[in-house]
């Protein structure tokens, strides 16, 4: 039987998190949050964060709380209310600047998939730290997967499904924002290995 994080401390985080974009997509807020390079060099600098949160349409959207739901069944109960909130903020920030900074070519970019890539890695990482060897499989994974997305480009399919091109760069991005989020979590258990050795 599946020891799912049930709870409320669990469930609500990543649901405060699906309910908030869905809200943002009801309200139709892209003109005004997502990822717009001249409007930023303008000053509309809360778009860098903003723009993790807003999808280019319903399956965009569909696709990345179905990234949270399986962010939560594998790594739930590793983060308080406060720690998820912490990650997911700092994720959000990280990839905006990113995207602004290194993906010159990208002038319009909404969407949580960067920021996902960051806590995937972040759990995968903290899976190591407790010491299951499944998170070596899914950090290696995801980084296989950055790879082929890195030398093939974007999934065509993907795309015509969002009506948008898939920002591979973003992903990469974040997926890095995530490794440095768990530097701490590795310094931690490198000072408990050496304590009990």
């Amino acid at each position: 039987m599946l020891n799912l994080p049930l709870q409320p401390r669990y469930v609500l985080p990543p649901l405060c998190l699906i309910v908030l974009s869905t809200l943002l997509a009801s309200l139709g807020m892209n003109n005004e949050l997502e990822f717009n390079r001249p409007l930023i060099e303008q000053g509309q600098l809360w778009r860098l964060f903003t723009s993790q949160f807003v999808h280019a349409n319903w399956v965009h959207l569909g696709l990345n709380c179905a990234g949270i739901a399986l962010i939560w069944l594998l790594h739930g109960e590793y983060t308080t209310p406060k720690q998820y909130s912490f990650n997911i903020a700092l994720l959000a920030l990280w990839c905006g600047l990113g995207v602004y900074w290194f993906c010159p070519t990208i002038t319009i970019y909404t969407g949580l998939s960067a920021l996902l890539h960051g806590v995937i890695v972040w759990g995968a990482i903290k899976d190591v730290t407790v010491g299951l060897k499944s998170g070596y499989i899914l950090f290696i994974g995801v980084w296989i997967k950055l790879i082929l997305e890195q030398v093939n480009g974007p999934s065509a399919e993907i795309g015509q499904l969002i009506q948008s091109t898939v920002a591979v760069d973003a992903h990469l991005i974040g997926a890095i924002g995530g490794v440095i989020l768990a530097v701490p979590l590795v310094v931690k258990h490198i000072k408990n290995d050496t304590k009990h050795s």
